[in-house]
């Protein structure tokens, strides 16, 4: 493979998961109201278990895992298929995945528990905070980076847009050799770079979904507790959730976790150049082919299906007598943005999570999507007390038609229940 076609080849897978992330968060997921159930007894099993595995092979998928929550309690979780096909492993509600942008929430209540604790605000400036980082040579600066607030990095409106200037995150070598670092770039590589680069749009005036913004507010947590992001996360939010194995992937196949699922490429035949320098063989895409650890607060996680549950239960608090977070900084990560696009729209992107309100009871649906090449996943909280989530070893190529017609399925899978089983599966999971 010559450098320029490998060169080549590169810019269009990066151009290609780029454009998956920045589609798959705008999916219909939970946008409408529970239907009415149908007569009989129909327990979760019953209904879920035909409905994922049609749709597993439809859209030729490996394996996956479902887990459901209501009032509080697992009430079903299930593996399907293959984690490992090659070692022939099953995948289980407790196998770990990539779960992508649903990074997102994640870093959303971590920002969000500090802003609690008074060590951080949301109309606080990200770039004054972290301004060390910008390069000593005078590149060129925009100065509306300093306008940019914690807010606007939250619900992406802070200036980044990448279907004008592209996606830095996958850029980890391009970055890397623009500004001296050592390849690929890591999170503050990056972060040196966008110090450099314009605006697309003056923040805060209008959305546009961005990686690069969570990554921002990953080096914020960093800043402002002196911690790894990583760390204070699984210490400080993860933990007192009573979740313990969720973390931050690892690109290598070589340095997978334990429990993880091996990942699937779209047609599970493309190679290209490793984003590692001392990988001299090309790579299937989801091996190499992008740089995970760099990604951390935007789409770097590990998660199983029932950790993924646990800590929806925990954000949502309302099953329980506290939740993570305080009601009023709930009413605030979920309440609609003043943007001129979100007003009189059934749905908008508050902080962390795209929301629907239901006139119909006066609560919301959340939830979020994520999809990186060898895996795709859903997180929805419905408005009714029921919650759940799909993860996948596989990404299809047609991401938006399959996490359009994942999300029908589920809520199809949901409304058919009519017998929830009285048992909480968390007890299982521990």
């Amino acid at each position: 493979m010559s450098l320029r076609h490998a060169r080549l080849q590169r810019l269009a897978v990066e151009a290609f998961l780029a454009a998956a992330l920045a589609s798959a968060v705008l999916a219909g997921a939970g946008c409408r109201a529970r239907e009415n159930e149908p007569p009989g007894a129909v327990t979760p099993e019953a209904s879920f278990r035909p409905i994922i595995t049609g749709l597993m092979d439809k859209w030729g998928l490996p394996g996956g895992a479902v887990a459901v929550v209501k009032d509080g309690r697992l009430v079903y979780a299930e593996g399907y298929g293959l984690a490992d096909r090659e070692r022939r492993r099953p995948a289980t509600p407790a196998t770990l995945f990539r779960i992508a942008s649903l990074s997102k929430p994640i870093t959303a209540v971590a920002v969000l528990k500090l802003v609690e604790q008074g060590r951080i605000g949301l109309d606080d400036r990200p770039f004054k905070l972290l301004d060390d980082l910008k390069p000593a040579d005078g590149a060129f600066l925009d100065p509306r980076l300093y306008d940019i607030t914690v807010r606007d990095l939250l619900r992406h409106s802070g200036g980044f847009d990448r279907a004008a200037s592209g996606d830095p995150m996958f850029k980890p070598m391009e970055i890397a050799g623009a500004m001296g670092a050592a390849p690929p770039a890591g999170p503050e590589a990056i972060l040196r770079y966008v110090f450099t680069q314009p605006l697309d749009f003056a923040p805060g005036t209008r959305f546009a979904y961005s990686n690069v913004g969570y990554s921002v507010l990953g080096r914020v947590i960093e800043r402002v507790t002196g911690r790894r992001y990583r760390d204070f996360v699984r210490e400080n939010v993860l933990a007192p959730m009573g979740i313990t194995d969720m973390r931050v992937g690892l690109s290598e196949p070589k340095f997978r976790a334990e429990g993880e699922s091996r990942y699937y490429d779209f047609p599970n035949s493309w190679l290209m150049p490793s984003v590692f320098p001392f990988v001299r063989e090309p790579v299937p895409v989801p091996d190499g082919g992008f740089y995970l650890e760099a990604m951390d607060a935007h789409g770097g996680w590990l998660g199983s299906a029932a950790d993924l549950m646990r800590f929806m239960t925990w954000v949502d608090g309302r099953s329980r007598r506290r939740g993570f977070l305080k009601p009023e900084t709930l009413e605030l990560m979920t309440v609609r943005p003043p943007l001129a696009e979100y007003q009189g729209s059934a749905t908008y992107y508050a902080l962390g999570w795209q929301v629907r309100p239901v006139v119909e009871d006066g609560g919301a649906n959340w939830w979020h999507t994520g999809s990186l090449a060898g895996s795709v996943a859903i997180l929805v909280r419905a408005h009714d007390g029921l919650a759940w989530t799909a993860l996948f070893n596989s990404q299809p190529y047609d991401v938006d038609g399959f996490l359009a017609e994942l999300d029908r399925a589920l809520w199809k899978a949901a409304d058919a229940v009519t017998a929830w089983p009285r048992v909480d599966l968390f007890r299982r999971y521990r």
